[in-house]
């Protein structure tokens, strides 16, 4: 009998919800119910998750816009496995988490104070942003050139494929986005620790290779500790064939440099490639700072896919992958996202008090991009009027300068 009511009063409480969306008026869409208050829709009755739904308006239909099939091209961090560690912890966002993410692997990664991210080397390049506290790199190239580099806020660092290096946090909490230049980072031959290879090497070869007793590697461990304990280092680094510096230097101060041109008004666009920071021929970033209901321009990019990551604020794009196919996302912080290539989009801040902070990140040794205002502006005027069927002294006026990011009005 307690079975029976209990099921009677689920139906109760579906019918009751139901009964009172369909009464309510307008909209529906920030509510998480997929109504459009025009007469196309209803309510949810079903398992769902309503913060979800909520969070992701657009998912419910409220683009009218919105057309065909497009795959999902937006994964949280929220929802990767956490790995934890007792100097920290890492989840990553991989091409098997975010399928159509061909080009670009990604993680959050903490180390607390003193922690090792082990020395290790990787068969694709890593890029790091440090967006919490303060850490030290360290790495060495093929020609026995070394670098070892304190980096705070905004700091990036690049190592190309097979540069070996390690990372130790400086501050009590410290934390860092990576990107590899592969969408399938965890796949077997990928990323090589040094204490995992020591430990599958016979300690007669390694007696030998370093010219010391067999003895002096009985405590290396034998399970790879990825994170490890320690404390802050204190030694310096001299000898060999001196420090990579220069256009050979693996760290870029991104805010020790000035912000690109944005003629639009709505906010700072850094870009970060091989054009000021030459070792990073691979992968090609922007750090954006989009103001409260600002707009990064309608464009596409034309050398590769876009992925991103979302830091701060909220926000929503709408993806044109062509053929009459067209979906929108809504972003906030923690989610990943891939565009695909040559695909037109924008990004637009739907907060009308806080900044929206992303990164962009394009598997290429430069950031490139088309405006659409600026190709429309610099074709002849009477082709454009009659393609748009718009009124030729609009397109007359439109500017010839890209926006990049458009002040909110």
């Amino acid at each position: 009998m307690k079975l029976q009511a209990f099921a009677a009063s689920l139906l109760f409480s579906s019918a009751s919800l139901g009964a009172v969306i369909r009464r309510a008026e307008g909209p529906q869409f920030t509510n998480g119910q997929p109504i459009d208050g025009k007469g196309k829709g209803a309510p949810i009755l079903g398992g769902t998750n309503h913060q979800v739904d909520i969070e992701n308006p657009d998912n419910l239909g409220q683009q009218s816009t919105d057309n065909g099939v497009v795959p999902n091209l937006k994964w949280r961090f929220s929802d990767s496995k956490t790995r934890i560690f007792n100097g920290g912890w890492v989840r990553e966002q991989v091409v098997q988490d975010l399928p159509q993410s061909h080009d670009i692997a990604a993680a959050q990664q903490h180390l607390k104070k003193g922690a090792i991210r082990e020395l290790h080397w990787h068969r694709v390049a890593e890029w790091g942003f440090v967006y919490d506290g303060r850490v030290l790199v360290s790495a060495v190239d093929e020609n026995g050139k070394y670098q070892v580099d304190e980096l705070g806020f905004g700091d990036i660092w690049y190592f190309p494929k097979g540069q070996a290096h390690t990372i130790q946090g400086l501050d009590e909490e410290n934390e860092y986005l990576l990107v590899f230049d592969d969408g399938d980072f965890d796949k077997v031959g990928t990323t090589f620790n040094l204490d995992d290879w020591v430990a599958h090497t016979p300690k007669s070869v390694l007696a030998k290779n370093f010219g010391v007793p067999e003895s002096a590697f009985e405590k290396v461990p034998d399970k790879n500790p990825y994170i490890l304990n320690s404390t802050t280092s204190t030694q310096n680094v001299t000898g060999g064939n001196g420090e990579l510096i220069g256009n050979s230097s693996y760290v870029y101060k991104t805010f020790q440099h000035p912000s690109e041109p944005v003629p639009g008004g709505g906010g700072l666009f850094y870009k970060i490639d091989s054009t000021n920071f030459p070792i990073s021929t691979t992968i090609a970033s922007t750090f954006v700072v989009l103001e409260p209901g600002g707009l990064r321009e309608l464009h596409w990019h034309p050398t590769a896919e876009e992925w991103l990551y979302f830091h701060e604020g909220e926000g929503r794009a709408t993806v044109f992958i062509g053929n009459s196919n067209a979906r929108t996302f809504d972003f906030s912080a923690g989610d990943t996202a891939v565009f695909p290539d040559n695909s037109g989009h924008y990004i637009e801040n739907t907060s009308k008090d806080t900044n929206l902070t992303w990164i962009e990140i394009y598997k290429a040794d430069r950031v490139a991009d088309i405006s659409l205002t600026q190709w429309l502006a610099l074709t002849p005027a009477d082709v454009v009027s009659a393609t748009l069927k718009l009124p030729i002294d609009i397109v007359e006026n439109l500017k010839k300068e890209k926006q990049v990011l458009i002040k909110g009005t």
